[in-house]
């Protein structure tokens, strides 16, 4: 059975005063010793035949386990599965508990304050509204009599109690509708952390000692998340099961989806239940087009945090397998990368440039220059008057009129620079500025539409044609991002040493320098390669975007990169070095506030916005993407170099499982 281990040095100070307090507690049949030597990049000079020793002690069976690992909620539907470590007692109540769900992933909500009339909603909400406001005012009207005439107020008459009653329902529906749902949200974010201590009390989660620790560099420091993933099940029980719909209502709602009565589009805002309404556009996908997305997930996901925000129309989500490499040491701290691929030898490879990057003593990183770009494309009836209007926005002594205007849609937008260029009477005005932590697309574009509007008040004839007229340049390769960049240009360089070199890389320093001079320069060149001097850049930027809910699309400029190699030190060791002149990177807004990309940003330590320098998250991200680009691009070159490449590829990047099996055996279960 694998076992797998976190980092020693985040577990022994939060867990060792309290589990000598309690291990006296229990009564425990014996205490198994398992050990692992610490890989070396985890620590400094270590001692020779020294050992980290992990006891892992279990009130029933003496199992290994992850420390970190915690058994799932248990309310949770995507956690009903068994895990092989849990209580036998936890398997029986597990079992009683998930066999609806599993048999019925659909089944029917719990009653809420709606349901309090066999009615349609809007007609339920109308009578008791009305009865309300009706009782309220009837009630205040007798009260006034009653105040007038001396009489007491609480001598009511059969006609006032049947009121007050009323009025007492007709409150608590209203308050059970409009009220609970809204303070419900709130209290289950807020009791985000809550349930993770409550789950320590009722789970008698197993326990462990750790006797030794050799790391030296201490971890940086980040928001401690306590949103564990649930423990990973086969593949088997990942996929699901064809969508069942669980009532009548659902089955006519597919039915007026399929014949177009109903927008597939207008389902979240017409259930009011974002799940519900994937679930039923998800089966209305399948008899539209008569196939099957059994194997694509569907429970298991918020789709609240999505809506309006990350994606329309969702059926499902697509898993992504997410890996670690590091640890990557940048500017005398140490980073673990996660990287979403489905690409064998990636994580590895990276993995192997960050050891040579760390047993060499590390690489430097540095900002050049953090500015988002946006460039609308303005027409005038003539030429001249376009280029009365250049003159206009590059004049120094106008630069102060136009900040104040660009800066008040925002109070991080800061105006930098404007740069112009004319094609006949068209102007194209590429606007620049910083965003704080956020990448800034829309933040820039805000600005310069405000902008744009005080500029016709002195240039009335001036024909807004587009926000956006390529100049920027968003998502396409151009040379104005390589040459002049875009968002974060960043330079991140390391010195190999010829021992790393040999025994880590396993290829010889003139070597690399070689390859690099005819694969990355002057191969490139021949391909008329426009920011594409590198071995393959794009694959670790890609990977860290889709991990920390980055713009996929923005790998295309955000790859742009040049790598150097070069002999130093009279030729023993290697200066390895890449300028990525546009990453275009932010820790706020879009994918970023998604669960699993938060977490990932939690692991480098930027999540959020920096509330003591804005901006300084997403400039650190971004110098850890040029650290990670660093890594990927020495390991790989040595490869080609020591012709490992294919070799390597051969033995983790091919597959001999026929995943279309794994779907017909979930069809047949479904069947069965």
């Amino acid at each position: 059975m694998n076992q797998s281990f976190v980092n020693p040095c985040q577990l022994i100070t939060c867990h060792q005063r309290s589990l000598r307090l309690r291990l006296h507690h229990y009564k425990f049949p014996s205490a198994t010793p398992l050990s692992f030597a610490p890989p070396p990049l985890l620590q400094k000079g270590p001692k020779k035949g020294s050992q980290i020793k992990l006891f892992r002690v279990s009130r029933r069976r003496n199992i290994p386990m992850d420390p970190r690992r915690r058994l799932p909620k248990p309310s949770s539907p995507e956690n009903h599965h068994l895990h092989p470590y849990s209580h036998p007692h936890q398997h029986r109540l597990h079992r009683r508990k998930s066999s609806s769900a599993v048999d019925h992933p659909a089944a029917s909500p719990s009653p809420k304050a709606s349901d309090a009339l066999p009615l349609p909603l809007y007609l339920t909400n109308g009578i008791f509204f009305t009865l309300f406001f009706a009782v309220a005012y009837y009630l205040l009207h007798r009260w006034r009599d009653k105040i007038r005439s001396s009489t007491p107020l609480h001598v009511v008459t059969l006609s006032e109690l049947a009121a007050i009653i009323s009025l007492i329902a007709s409150f608590i529906y209203l308050l059970g509708f409009f009220g609970i749902d809204f303070v419900q949200s709130f209290i289950a974010r807020a009791s985000h952390d809550a349930w993770d201590v409550e789950d320590d009390a009722v789970v008698n989660a197993d326990r462990f000692i750790l006797e030794e620790d050799h790391r030296l560099v201490p971890c940086p420091a980040a928001v401690v998340d306590r949103a564990v993933p649930p423990i990973p099940v086969p593949v088997e029980r990942m996929m699901d099961h064809p969508t069942v719909i669980s009532s009548e209502e659902d089955e006519e709602i597919v039915k007026s989806v399929v014949s177009g009565k109903i927008p597939s589009y207008s389902l979240e805002s017409k259930l009011a239940n974002c799940h519900r309404a994937a679930s039923i556009r998800r089966e209305a996908v399948q008899r539209i087009t008569g196939r099957t997305l059994v194997g694509l997930p569907l429970n298991g996901f918020d789709y609240d945090s999505i809506l309006g925000q990350c994606c329309e129309m969702p059926v499902g989500y697509v898993q992504i397998p997410v890996g670690i490499a590091g640890p990557l040491l940048l500017n005398g701290c140490e980073y673990s990368v996660p990287m979403a691929t489905t690409e064998g030898c990636l994580v590895a490879s990276t993995n192997r440039g960050c050891k040579a990057i760390y047993a060499s003593g590390g690489a430097t990183s540095i900002v050049l220059r953090d500015g988002m770009t946006r460039a609308p494309v303005v027409r005038f009836p003539t030429a001249k008057r376009a280029s009365e209007l250049k003159f206009f926005l590059e004049d120094p002594l106008n630069f102060d009129t136009l900040a104040v205007v660009f800066n008040k849609s925002s109070r991080f937008a800061r105006f930098q620079g404007i740069r112009c260029s004319i094609a006949g009477r068209n102007l194209y005005i590429r606007f620049s500025c910083s965003t704080g932590d956020a990448m800034g697309m829309n933040m820039v574009s805000k600005g310069v539409q405000n902008v744009l509007e005080f500029l016709q008040n002195d240039f009335p004839d001036m024909d807004v044609i587009g926000i956006s007229g390529n100049f920027c340049s968003d998502k396409k390769p151009a040379a104005v991002n390589w040459i002049e960049g875009r968002g974060k240009s960043v330079v991140c360089e390391a010195i190999i040493t010829e021992e790393v070199v040999t025994k880590v890389l396993k290829t010889t320093v003139p070597a690399l320098v070689e390859l690099n001079m005819l694969k990355n320069l002057a191969g490139s060149a021949i391909a008329g390669a426009l920011g594409g001097f590198n071995a393959h850049a794009a694959n670790i930027v890609s990977a860290i975007f889709i991990a920390t809910g980055q713009d996929p699309a923005q790998n295309i400029e955000s790859s742009h990169c040049i790598t150097m190699m070069e002999a130093v030190n009279d030729g023993k060791d290697i200066h390895v070095s890449v300028s990525m002149p546009s990453i275009e990177v932010g820790t706020v807004g879009g994918g970023t506030q998604l669960a699993s990309q938060s977490a990932c940003l939690n692991l480098l330590g930027v999540k959020g916005a920096s509330q003591e320098s804005p901006g300084s998250n997403s400039r650190l991200l971004a110098t850890i993407v040029a650290g990670s680009v660093l890594a990927g691009e020495l390991s790989l070159m040595s490869a080609i170099a020591a012709g490992q490449l294919v070799n390597s590829h051969m033995k983790y990047n091919r597959s001999s499982r026929d995943v279309s099996k794994v779907v017909s055996y979930e069809e047949r279960k479904s069947i069965n």
